[in-house]
């Protein structure tokens, strides 16, 4: 069996373009949705992932704006630039991108980010309200690897999901999202992490498997059942000579081996990355419409990726 690519550049694109059809209805209204990003010190990875989310904030139609603030400055003073933000009716969206200096409690930040302008899905009372079932600004991530299942034609619903990774940005709210008594969830949820005995053996059950370890080709073919679906939500670098820059990209997958196995599978890159970028457009319109608890629809409605 070779698997069949679940390429999250196409379901993204599509997902882009109904987000950028929104933004359409939304200034013919009379709203521009604005998303202000606070980018902290100069931290490569961080200093990327902010100059893509921009560029796709623009070109969606999306009014953006990144602050960047010196890595030394106080807790004090970020809460209240937060503050000044939550209340800027220009900012429909706000997100502090992580990680932050060691001097920054992280926790205390991205709670004080308003819930309704909360696009990173990861203040308390989002995550509450996931769990609990109710509409929310969900996490960029978890929302992105269900919409794949679903725009790929691979329904969780009744499956078996296998979640190797616990972590609070992935792992547990996907858990919660799969857990669900809903449209494009239903599923029974197996979480997995570094404290699980004979892993294997948990993993071999999976109708669907994600990997979101942060240890690259930690999912081995041999962990793997003949036919399963497989979402490699790591991204890893590992030293590759052959490369000019001296390294290339691997997931938490061993893909050409386990590719051989399973039915469907996420590349890196090109699978997840892309689809976590397209749902923050998702929820910054979202959020610009009046929320998910405003909208005639749930969060969870995964017919179509963008407010009504």
């Amino acid at each position: 069996m070779t698997a069949t690519i679940i390429d999250g550049n196409i379901i993204s694109q599509q997902i882009r373009d109904e987000v950028r059809a929104d933004v359409g209805r939304l200034r013919a209204s009379g709203i521009e949705p604005g998303l202000a990003v606070v980018l902290v010190g100069d931290n490569p990875a961080s200093v990327s992932y902010v100059k893509g989310k921009t560029k796709d904030a623009a070109e969606a139609g999306i009014r953006s704006e990144t602050i960047r603030l010196s890595a030394e400055i106080s807790q004090e003073d970020l809460l209240g630039l937060v503050a000044d933000l939550n209340q800027d009716a220009r900012w429909h969206g706000v997100l502090v991108q992580l990680p932050l200096p060691p001097q920054i409690n992280e926790s205390l930040v991205t709670a004080a980010v308003a819930v309704e302008k909360d696009v990173d899905g990861l203040h308390p009372v989002n995550v509450g309200r996931l769990f609990r079932g109710e509409p929310a600004l969900l996490p960029c991530t978890p929302h992105g690897v269900k919409q794949m299942l679903m725009r790929s034609g691979h329904d969780p619903g009744g499956k078996h999901v296998v979640i190797c990774g616990r972590s609070n940005l992935v792992g547990k709210p996907l858990a919660g999202l799969m857990m669900q008594k809903a449209p494009g969830a239903n599923a029974t949820v197996t979480v997995c992490h570094t404290g699980t005995p004979d892993l294997a053996r948990f993993t071999l059950q999976a109708d669907i498997l994600v990997a979101v370890m942060g240890r690259p080709r930690a999912i081995t073919a041999s962990m793997v059942r003949e036919g399963a679906v497989v979402i490699d939500v790591g991204v890893n670098r590992i030293p590759d000579p052959t490369k000019k820059s001296g390294g290339r990209l691997v997931g938490d997958v061993d893909f050409d081996a386990v590719a051989e196995k399973a039915a469907a599978i996420t590349p890196v890159p090109g699978g997840v990355g892309p689809m976590t970028r397209a749902m923050l457009l998702y929820n910054t319109v979202l959020a610009a419409s009046g929320g998910p608890t405003k909208s005639e629809r749930s969060a969870h409605d995964v017919k179509r990726a963008g407010p009504p």
